[in-house]
C-alpha cells in the first residue's frame, strides 16, 4: 500500500520513487502539457527532476509531490510547494505549483490537490505565505490560483525566461496564512 503524505477524496500526493520516471517522462514529452515551458524535457532531465524532488523533500518536508489517484494509483503528475531563489521583488520564497497529464485535465485535480497542499503548509509546516506563478498565457493555472483563494500579487518577467518573449512575462499571486 502506497504511503501518501496527503490525501484527499480522490487523490495522493507522495514523495517521488524511480518508478515514475517513464510515466513522467511521457507527460514532459507532451507538447500541450509543456505548452507553456520554454521545452519538452528528456529522460535525463525528468530523472534529476525526481532526484532533486526527492532531496528537497528530505531536506524540507515537502516538494512538487508526485500525485496519483487513489482509486486506481495512476500516477498523473505533480502538485506541492518548492523553495525558490530566482531573483525577483518576491524571492527567496515558497510557491506552490502543478503539471498533470492531458488525460486528467478538466477534472479539478490541480484545484483539489493545490488546496490539500495549502492545507498541508499552513498546519503541518507552519508556512505562513506562499506563493504561484505562471506565464501571463497560462490562464489555466492562473484561474486555479484564484480557486484555491490565493489573491494576485504582481507582474513580473522570469529570470529563467527572460529570453523567450511568449512566456517571459508572469503573473504572480500569494496566499497568506494567519
Amino acid at each position: 500500500m502506497t504511503k501518501y503524505i496527503i490525501k484527499t477524496e480522490r487523490l495522493g500526493l507522495r514523495n517521488w520513487r524511480s518508478s515514475d520516471l517513464e510515466p513522467f517522462t511521457k507527460m514532459s514529452q507532451d507538447e500541450e502539457v509543456m505548452s507553456y515551458f520554454p521545452k519538452l524535457l528528456s529522460k535525463e532531465e525528468c530523472n534529476d527532476f525526481i532526484k532533486r524532488m526527492q532531496l528537497h523533500f528530505k531536506k524540507f518536508e515537502f516538494c512538487y509531490f508526485a500525485v496519483d489517484i487513489i482509486e486506481t494509483g495512476e500516477f498523473i503528475g505533480f502538485t506541492g510547494m518548492l523553495n525558490q531563489n530566482y531573483k525577483s521583488n518576491f524571492t527567496p520564497c515558497i510557491d506552490i505549483g502543478w503539471r498533470l497529464k492531458r488525460s486528467s485535465w478538466g477534472n479539478g485535480y490541480a484545484t483539489e490537490a493545490a488546496k490539500s497542499c495549502l492545507k498541508y503548509a499552513a498546519n503541518e509546516l507552519n508556512i505562513n505565505k506562499i506563493y504561484s506563478l505562471a506565464p501571463i498565457l497560462n490562464t489555466n493555472s492562473i484561474a486555479i490560483m484564484k480557486k484555491i483563494g490565493m489573491t494576485y500579487d504582481s507582474k513580473f518577467y522570469h529570470p529563467a525566461l527572460k529570453d523567450d518573449d511568449r512566456l517571459k512575462e508572469c503573473m504572480v499571486y500569494k496566499k497568506i496564512n494567519y
